[in-house]
C-alpha cells in the first residue's frame, strides 16, 4: 500500500530521482521554458516553486542550499532576477501547458514555463 506516499517515483531510486528533479529545475531556471513529460512537469512545478520561494528569502544558508541543488549559475538567477520579479507574488510562479503526445512512445508531453 502507498498510504502517505504521494511523490512520483519515475521508476528510479531516490538519488537518481533527486538528480533528475535538480537538473530539470536548473534547466527551467536557466531557459525559463522547457518541454518534458506531463508527470515530470507536474512534479517539477512544486519543486521549483519551493526553490523560488526560498530564493526570495536571500540568506546565506538558503543561498548555499540552492547552490547544492541547482548550481551557482541558476542560483544567481534565482536570487537576483527571479526574486525581484516575484517579490510581490505569493506563489504560482509556473505554468504547465499540455501539448500533443510524443510520437515515439506516445507519452503525454507538456511545456512548463515561468510566468
Amino acid at each position: 500500500m502507498r498510504h502517505h506516499n504521494a511523490n512520483r517515483k519515475f521508476s528510479r531510486v531516490t538519488k537518481v530521482r533527486k538528480a533528475l528533479l535538480n537538473s530539470l529545475a536548473r534547466s527551467l531556471i536557466l531557459h525559463e521554458r522547457i518541454e518534458t513529460t506531463e508527470p515530470k512537469a507536474k512534479e517539477l512545478k512544486s519543486f521549483v516553486e519551493k526553490l523560488i520561494t526560498s530564493g526570495k528569502i536571500g540568506t546565506v544558508t538558503v543561498h548555499r542550499v540552492l547552490i547544492a541543488k541547482v548550481g551557482p549559475k541558476a542560483t544567481k538567477i534565482l536570487t537576483g532576477t527571479l526574486a525581484q520579479k516575484y517579490k510581490e507574488r505569493k506563489g504560482g510562479y509556473t505554468r504547465i501547458i499540455k501539448i500533443k503526445r510524443r510520437i515515439s512512445d506516445g507519452s503525454k508531453m507538456a511545456i512548463i514555463e515561468l510566468i
